[in-house]
């Protein structure tokens, strides 16, 4: 099952005993808080969980097999995530 944004403001909803619409207008700020850190080229680093980073990423040569066509892809930005140590011991823990 793929946790969804409802799924997160009824949780937050259940364990704060808040409304759904103020639980929704908290996940919203913390998700515009996100990715306006990441926009600007910031690190976000959530102790326990993880750090979300912004990497440049070089242009290369692609192609589409089906096509056999070949395509330039530009210089572009990607968000990568490094599981926290702790994060990641409570995974493998679980069995």
């Amino acid at each position: 099952m793929t946790l969804c944004k409802e799924h997160l403001v009824r949780k937050i909803s259940s364990v704060n005993g808040c409304s759904k619409k103020k639980s929704s207008q908290i996940l919203e700020t913390a998700l515009e808080v996100i990715k306006s850190a990441l926009e600007s080229g910031e690190d976000i680093m959530i102790s326990g969980f993880g750090k979300f980073q912004v990497k440049a990423r070089k242009s290369r040569h692609g192609r589409i097999p089906q096509l056999k066509t070949h395509l330039d892809l530009g210089d572009r930005r990607v968000v990568t995530f490094r599981c926290s140590t702790v994060f990641k011991n409570r995974i493998n823990s679980t069995s």
